[in-house]
């Protein structure tokens, strides 16, 4: 109920006056049934800026911080995410990446739409960097398609660090779904995860127009200034 509130007269008209976002191929989108919508990510507000275009609801794997912060501002970051059924997901790696993609499954077996970022975490320099496989798993084993997304100029209206949004138009393109039915009886696979990531990541940077960086944005990021992996 909350969700629907919130969209329909806060998130929606808000975006739709300050931002007026243009979008392209919101068709793509299945009406009905279970589907990942796989997106490159370049600001937090793309979680906000794409669902408010949908008629249904989307269900995203958050970064598990955003559920364990203190104090009263954690505690808000908190409410709001569980109350717009968003999913922690722990980005360690492991079995605890591997428990975080159940409940992404069980979203997915219950016939609804899965927003996830390929690259795991925002690109700290607007290009697209290397997929995890986390988006193959899930597709192969939910036998799901998977729509490709690209966000255009959200790092211009919220950058990494920035609080308080400016107020510019930004855009976004949904591709055609992509089908991975040849590969589902081969879920598990990593060969195969890693064929169906790249794949995945390729329409999204088609869609962008983004430079790619065959490096994990993780990696970039957890490096200093001087010792980040050449990725000119």
């Amino acid at each position: 109920m909350f969700y629907w509130f919130a969209k329909t007269f806060v998130v929606a008209p808000v975006t739709n006056l300050l931002f007026r976002p243009w979008v392209k191929g919101l068709n793509n989108v299945p009406e009905e049934g279970a589907a990942i919508l796989a997106s490159n990510h370049l600001s937090v507000s793309d979680s906000i800026f794409m669902p408010a275009q949908l008629y249904r609801q989307v269900h995203f794997l958050a970064k598990k911080e955003y559920f364990s912060g203190k104090g009263p501002k954690g505690w808000i970051t908190r409410k709001f995410f569980e109350a717009t059924n968003q999913l922690p997901m722990d980005r360690a790696g492991g079995m605890a990446s591997l428990d975080s993609l159940r409940s992404g499954l069980e979203v997915l077996q219950d016939g609804k739409l899965l927003g996830i970022y390929p690259e795991g975490t925002r690109s700290p320099d607007g290009r697209l960097y290397r997929g995890k496989l986390g988006v193959a798993k899930l597709a192969l084993n939910a036998r799901v398609p998977v729509v490709p997304i690209a966000m255009i100029g959200t790092d211009k209206v919220q950058p990494i660090g920035r609080a308080i949004p400016s107020i510019r138009r930004v855009g976004m393109i949904f591709g055609q779904p992509l089908d991975f039915s040849e590969y589902y009886d081969r879920a598990g696979d990593r060969f195969v995860e890693r064929q169906v990531t790249d794949q995945i990541v390729e329409a999204i940077r088609r869609l962008s127009g983004q430079e790619y960086v065959d490096v994990y944005a993780s990696t970039v990021k957890s490096q200093p200034a001087s010792g980040a992996p050449d990725a000119q």
